[in-house]
């Protein structure tokens, strides 16, 4: 695959990132993948179930979370992306995003078999990500964050939430072009749930259409998110299925372009039939 550009037809359809975390402490399927069979599995499951991309993890960013080493995290993702690319079916092809803030991570991945980079940071944390990016020629997902998982959360104040992700992705995007990422490359995310509470997180859904000017294809991750557990005080993030439906249609009726998602079969319906409506 040379090219995200060329492979998704942005505003036509809705696309389906499924995630794998390959980590013992993500917030709702921590530990569930993190052997590569186990991953290979679930990775084949949601692309037959409908996935145009799969998210690879290898680092927790749940509220909260710790760090991990750079070993570490490239020994959970870098074996599942070599198993991934040596499978002779299904998922020899499918795209594969890494979901990592470092810029060695990144690089190795890439070399490995991935084709894009998710990077909650948005080039914040590491000063060598956007220059890695743009010499490898991959897209990028920046998303607005404020201090760290463990961090954001204490750090919800803000003036003028929408116009502040706003310009912090404006300034994020310019950076990333002045390192050499080409702009047509560049995919953004307003961070729900990353230093934003419950009313917030709503804030973001209803005013998603405001980010289209940034003339960027539109990510939003809210899969079974604790603002739909408070919203139906479902405390199990795995009973959130249908929450998470009833949010990635809001988001489609603002012309979202990616929904990364867990459960990639029920969004994948739901998405379906929300195109159709909407677009």
């Amino acid at each position: 695959m040379h090219s995200l550009a060329e492979s998704f037809a942005w505003g036509k359809c809705t696309y389906i990132m499924g995630i794998l975390n390959v980590t013992p402490d993500s917030f709702s399927d921590g530990g569930d993948f993190n052997t590569p069979e186990a991953a290979l599995m679930q990775v084949k499951k949601m692309v037959e179930a409908g996935a145009d991309m799969i998210d690879i993890g290898g680092q927790s960013t749940r509220p909260g979370s710790e760090v991990v080493s750079i070993d570490e995290e490239l020994n959970r993702v870098l074996p599942i992306i070599k198993l991934l690319r040596s499978q002779k079916n299904i998922c020899a092809e499918i795209p594969i995003s890494v979901d990592t803030t470092r810029a060695i991570v990144a690089e190795k991945s890439v070399e490995a078999g991935a084709n894009l980079i998710n990077d909650i940071s948005a080039g914040t944390y590491d000063d060598d990500m956007f220059s890695v990016v743009g010499s490898m020629k991959v897209p990028i997902i920046l998303m607005h964050i404020r201090g760290t998982p463990k961090t954001m959360q204490k750090l919800t104040d803000y003036q003028d939430l929408i116009g502040e992700i706003y310009q912090f992705l404006q300034s994020r995007i310019e950076e990333a072009v002045r390192a050499g990422i080409e702009r047509e490359k560049i995919i953004i995310d307003p961070g729900i749930g990353f230093a934003k509470n419950y009313e917030q997180n709503l804030e973001i859904i209803r005013n998603l259409s405001r980010f289209k000017s940034l003339n960027c294809p539109i990510l939003l991750g809210l899969s079974r998110k604790s603002f739909i557990g408070q919203i139906l005080n479902q405390p199990d993030a795995k009973q959130r299925v249908w929450g998470t439906a009833a949010g990635c249609v809001a988001a489609i009726a603002q012309s979202v372009d990616i929904l990364r998602v867990h459960d990639v079969k029920e969004m994948s319906e739901v998405c379906g039939v929300a195109d159709v409506i909407f677009r």
